[in-house]
Order: structure tokens, then sequence, then C-alpha cells
């Protein structure tokens, strides 16, 4: 019969180094497992950007001007996200944009109308639509935005080589379309 033995204990020198091992494990571990949350913490899963409400500008609001109808206000800024049975004369205009890495945006913009016309509005600092599509365009480094106006100069060089390229203005006579066309099937062929 074999009897099983206790392995002889080890040598004191050998006791002593355990503490520092046990030590150097638990922090490596501990180590590991920051790493692991940093790993984590850049690589996230994707998550849709979430936009609700109109988006109103700030040239849409400078189209509005008092006296307006309900249905030109509804034409220059779209339908209402709310509207109340309370608040009948008032009509809130609400967006917001949700985007994973930015800072959330929201708008307000409240409208009133008096006997069915516009009195006043009243919101949020809106941004511009240029403003607002680069706020969307997370690609493009925010910068100076290009110019889209011509100067004179620049529209005389383009009439002028408009004017160039086209062809005399000497046009032959346009042909006129057939007045009668030719029959779709045959005479005396079979069904």
């Amino acid at each position: 019969m074999h009897h099983l033995t206790s392995p002889p204990s080890l040598p004191a020198e050998r006791r002593r180094g355990r503490p520092v091992l046990l030590v150097a494990l638990v922090l490596g571990a501990l180590g590991g497992l920051s790493a692991c949350t940093s790993v984590a913490n850049l690589v996230t899963p994707y998550k849709i950007d979430i936009q609700q409400g109109n988006v109103v500008t700030r040239e849409q609001a400078q189209a509005l001007a008092p006296g307006m109808s309900r249905l030109q206000v509804r034409d220059v800024l779209g339908s209402p996200l709310l509207t109340s049975v309370f608040h009948a004369d008032r009509w809130d205009y609400v967006f917001t944009f949700r985007r994973q890495g930015a800072a959330p945006q929201q708008r307000k913009l409240t409208v009133f109308f008096k006997d069915d016309v516009l009195e006043r509005f009243e919101g949020d600092e809106l941004p511009t639509e240029a403003e607002f599509v680069a706020s969307l365009d997370v690609r493009r480094k925010a910068g100076k935005q290009p110019v889209l106006q011509a100067t004179e100069e620049q529209l005389r060089a383009f009439q002028q080589r408009n004017a160039t390229s086209q062809p005399s203005s000497v046009s032959e006579p346009a042909v006129a379309p057939a007045r009668s066309y030719p029959p779709l099937e045959t005479p005396g062929a079979s069904q």
C-alpha cells in the first residue's frame, strides 16, 4: 500500500520569495485587467446617429415675418413637432441630434399665433445652414469655410469663356415631327 505523504517543506529562502512572487502576480493581474478596460474603451460598438425633430436654420427663422398665415409658416419651417390642444396658438419646433463621441445638440423654436397669423417667435440661437451641415460632417476638420460667391471679375471671365466656346447663333431649322406613322401590324398578317 502506498501512503500519500506531504512534500517536504521548502527551505526558508524559497518561502521568503513567495510573498514577493504573489505580490508580483497580483500586480500583473491588475495591470492586465486595466489594459482590458482601456482596450474595451478603444473598441466600442457602432452607435447610430439619432436625429429627432425639425432642423430649423437661421435662414428659415429670418424668413418668418409677423402677419404670416399658419400655412406660410408651415411652408417655411415644416410641420411642427409639437402641437397642443391646450395651446392651439403655439407651435414648438424641437430638434435633438446625438452622435457617438460628440456632445448632443438640442435646439428649440416656438412660434406664437394670434387669430391664425404669426404674432411672434422665440427660441435658441440657431445655426446657419452651412454651420449645421459642417457639424454633421465628422470627417472634415473644422476650419475655414470656402467662399461660395464669385467676384465681378470671375463672373466676367466666366461669361467670356462661355461666349467663345458656344457654337454660332445660326442654327438649322428644326425638323417637324412626323404627322403620320406606319401601321403597327403589316396588312394581311394573321393573328
